[in-house]
């Protein structure tokens, strides 16, 4: 339960919500009574809850001798919400982007700090690039797989699918543990573990710092960017190519 506590978290559920769902999913259609008896709620802070679940559709109500019952839907239904919420954001996003383009302020570079602003970093990465285009990593050292459980898989199926060549240069001695359909990797002489990650893609260079909370910089600039490639592009060359 504790588990799925967390999970419901990343799902943008209350602390409250998730405690009155699963406790919802426990019991089975219930009284709110009940249900705050159960969830250690004040019967305020439950009603709240109920509410907030019902209005997704997470959670139906049934009248039965002038008393609310309170019934949980298939778990299906948090699929079905996030994806309506998808439906909205495709609708509204070329208008946003279009009014986004007309006052935009042209920024080299670009600051993001905690998990979402790396998230958000990464993601440009992959609607930046197309079939066939090149992404080239150096300093990786598993960070993101480690640190971005849920998100990391996302992003290798996202490349996959999009057929993105990566070229990854990794320290001696690191033990690669995902190795990517459309991914080369070669091996560079090094003691030290990197705590920063470089990415160079479609004129832009992206420098993510892992820690507890880690932190990215973006920079849009052609001529950065192609000067990284080609440093990268001569490590490339004399490094080392082995089987993993």
């Amino acid at each position: 339960m504790a588990d799925l506590f967390t999970d419901l978290e990343k799902l943008n559920f209350s602390v409250n919500e998730g405690k009155v769902y699963l406790t919802l999913i426990k019991l089975g259609p219930s009284l709110a009574g009940r249900i705050a008896k159960e969830a250690r709620l004040d019967r305020s802070s439950t009603y709240n809850a109920l509410k907030q679940l019902t209005e997704r559709g997470i959670v139906s109500t049934v009248f039965e001798n002038k008393r609310t019952i309170y019934v949980p839907t298939d778990p299906k239904k948090i699929l079905d919400y996030f994806k309506e919420k998808e439906e909205i954001a495709n609708k509204i996003i070329p208008r946003l982007r279009e009014e986004f383009s007309m006052v935009k302020e042209k920024k080299t570079i670009s600051l993001f700090q905690g998990f979402k602003g790396v998230k958000t970093v990464f993601q440009d990465i992959i609607n930046s690039l197309g079939k066939n285009d090149e992404y080239f990593v150096l300093g990786s050292e598993g960070q993101f797989g480690d640190l971005m459980p849920y998100y990391a898989p996302l992003f290798r199926k996202q490349k996959a699918e999009k057929k993105i060549i990566t070229k990854m240069l990794l320290r001696e001695g690191r033990i690669k543990k995902h190795k990517g359909r459309y991914t080369q990797y070669r091996w560079v002489p090094s003691d030290i573990m990197s705590s920063a990650t470089v990415n160079i893609y479609n004129n832009k260079l992206a420098i993510i710092i892992w820690g507890e909370k880690p932190e990215a910089m973006l920079i849009e600039n052609a001529d950065v960017s192609k000067t990284f490639k080609n440093y990268f592009e001569f490590m490339w060359k004399h490094a080392k190519v082995k089987n993993i």
